[in-house]
């Protein structure tokens, strides 16, 4: 999984590096599926169905804009100044995945999307934080969501992290809020759990839908701008350790 996820880490970095005014989501995603390539990785994303979509998912990253939260299709959509683009990378190597995401600025962008960008980035790091064998996962997600409400954002709650390991998707799900009438769906951090954490975060209301009919981007309801991070991440004896950080 750490193999994987050093893949996953570099498509990001250097992603990172081509994101300005002009570029298209469709280029950054073959940037991504050359280095996937070379590295002899698979992406997880294409091909993913779901009971929503009208048909798979058809690229190897999701490239999310603005408003948009999740699952964003790469197309002949160029980047303007002032724009934020969440990146998510998926990568299958040897059997085993790494996940991970990114927000990024395309260029200068107002403060307060800015500090939507840093307080998303740091509700993620609130969580590896929090993050310990014998807590549930309840008592994480209680910190990762105070840490976005008090700054005055929205924590989404219609999607969520997961279990991570050889397939993509697996037990459980990964809430990033508490909410007491779930508490049958909470699980204990033990070691050996591999888990992908990621806070999607609104700068206005938590409520999202779909863009279109397709069943693919996930966008704010109130059209507010959205931030995305995610790790993969082992729960270890002491902790966590970072599989997506490109150690």
């Amino acid at each position: 999984m750490r193999a994987a996820g050093r893949v996953v880490h570099r498509v990001l970095c250097e992603l990172e590096t081509l994101v300005r005014p002009g570029v298209t989501t469709a280029e950054l995603a073959q940037r991504a599926e050359e280095i996937i390539r070379a590295a002899g990785g698979e992406a997880l994303f294409r091909g993913v169905r779901h009971a929503q979509a009208r048909f798979p998912f058809p690229a190897c990253i999701c490239t999310s804009v603005n408003e948009e939260v999740v699952h964003g299709i790469p197309g002949d959509r160029a980047l303007r100044a002032g724009d934020i683009i969440s990146i998510d990378c998926g990568v299958r190597l040897r059997g085993y995945c790494g996940d991970a995401a990114a927000t990024v600025p395309v260029g200068a962008v107002p403060r307060e999307v800015q500090r939507l960008i840093d307080v998303t980035r740091a509700a993620l790091d609130t969580a590896l934080a929090e993050m310990r064998p014998g807590r549930r996962w309840s008592e994480v997600a209680r910190q990762v969501q105070r840490c976005v409400e008090d700054a005055g954002f929205g924590v989404v709650r219609e999607f969520c992290g997961h279990g991570i390991g050889q397939q993509m998707h697996e037990f459980p799900n990964v809430p990033n809020y508490y909410d007491r009438s779930q508490r049958n769906l909470d699980f204990e951090l033990v070691p050996g759990t591999t888990l992908a954490v990621e806070p999607m975060v609104t700068a206005g209301r938590a409520e999202v839908m779909f863009a279109d009919d397709s069943g693919w981007t996930v966008v704010t309801k109130d059209g507010s701008r959205a931030a995305h991070f995610e790790h993969t991440v082992a729960v270890t004896e002491h902790g966590v350790d970072v599989l997506t950080d490109g150690r």
